[in-house]
């Protein structure tokens, strides 16, 4: 027998977006239901695992001033619970001199006064052992960047103490839009005045029934490891750094790297590698978190701040043109 439930807010998708959405929903005085389609936790999205990169180097102004909050966030969730979330090791950013990407990085960094070291095949060594700094390369350390734990960070955001409810194992199987939304699943129906879909790769079925797909690639990341000769030599014990390769011989694309084990998940993908933060083009009422690009679990706080100020209607502490739904030419058609 299903049951209905009355809720100001309900949100979809219990991934780090999600988490935060839910807590400063709650923390707003919003009667919020967070519902999962998987028991807790699970690895079948892209907020499990033990670690992720923290760090303020983009090339857009807009991501790191985003950053700037979301590390006072993640800190004050830090006080909040007595647990540690993040660990400084610093990101070694390298790349070829030649390279835009490179130097758009820099450029940034500099520009927002971001603190950072700039390398040189001389001084290189004395700042990363153990490694050597490749001919024609460039390298330059952000000192603020780091590591955060993503387990223990996910399990963090306890938004049911400040009274939300969260339902696991179930799924929606359908969303009603209207001036209240009806969500329906395999255990009851629920409604809400306002609904946040932030389901990863589920988005796109979720809002079917709504008449709007958006132009998400969903894929299968692949996690490379490399046994170390001396155990521990490029651990976060001995203040081995994240660190990114802009490009290379190999690869025209970035190549991230964690000083720590990591496992396979799904990232979702928009065209421009920018995320989706926005209210539904025909129904103001839901609001939209997807399409995260393999780079959003470190903006969990702000992103969910962002999509609470969406769904109560407050102007949002952001520009989110960047991220409007728009920028796709995306056609909507009535779900009528």
């Amino acid at each position: 027998m299903t049951t209905t439930r009355e809720y100001d807010c309900i949100v979809i998708g219990a991934g780090v977006q999600g988490s935060f959405t839910a807590y400063q929903l709650t923390k707003n005085n919003k009667k919020t239901l967070l519902l999962e389609q998987f028991a807790l936790p699970h690895t079948r999205g892209s907020s499990h695992g033990q670690t992720r990169i923290i760090r303020k180097a983009y090339k857009q102004d807009f991501y790191t001033h985003m950053m700037e909050e979301s590390y006072e966030l993640w800190a004050q969730l830090e006080r909040e619970t007595g647990i540690q979330l993040y660990r400084q090791t610093g990101l070694l950013l390298m790349g070829p001199k030649n390279s835009q990407n490179y130097q758009d990085l820099k450029n940034s960094l500099q520009r927002n006064k971001v603190p950072m070291v700039l390398l040189t095949r001389d001084n290189f060594s004395q700042h990363i052992p153990n490694m050597k700094l490749i001919e024609g390369h460039e390298a330059l350390v952000d000192i603020t960047a780091g590591v955060l734990y993503a387990d223990r960070a996910l399990r963090s955001v306890q938004f049911q103490k400040l009274g939300g409810v969260i339902r696991d194992k179930e799924m929606v199987t359908n969303i009603s839009p209207g001036p209240v939304v009806t969500v329906s699943t395999n255990a009851g129906v629920y409604r809400a005045k306002s609904v946040v879909i932030t389901a990863g790769p589920w988005a796109n079925k979720l809002l079917t029934n709504t008449g709007l797909q958006l132009p998400l690639q969903v894929v299968k990341i692949n996690v490379c490891y490399w046994k170390e000769k001396v155990p521990g030599l490029y651990s976060m014990q001995q203040r081995f750094p994240c660190f990114i390769l802009t490009e290379g011989e190999e690869s025209s694309e970035d190549i991230y790297g964690l000083p720590s084990n990591e496992y396979p998940g799904l990232v979702k993908l928009t065209p421009d590698r920018h995320f989706v933060l926005d209210c539904h083009p025909t129904y103001s009422n839901i609001v939209i978190g997807a399409g995260f690009s393999g780079h959003g679990f470190k903006f969990g706080p702000v992103i969910g701040k962002l999509l609470s100020e969406l769904t109560v209607g407050q102007v949002p502490t952001y520009d989110l043109s960047p991220f409007r739904i728009t920028r796709f030419n995306t056609k909507t058609k009535s779900a009528l």
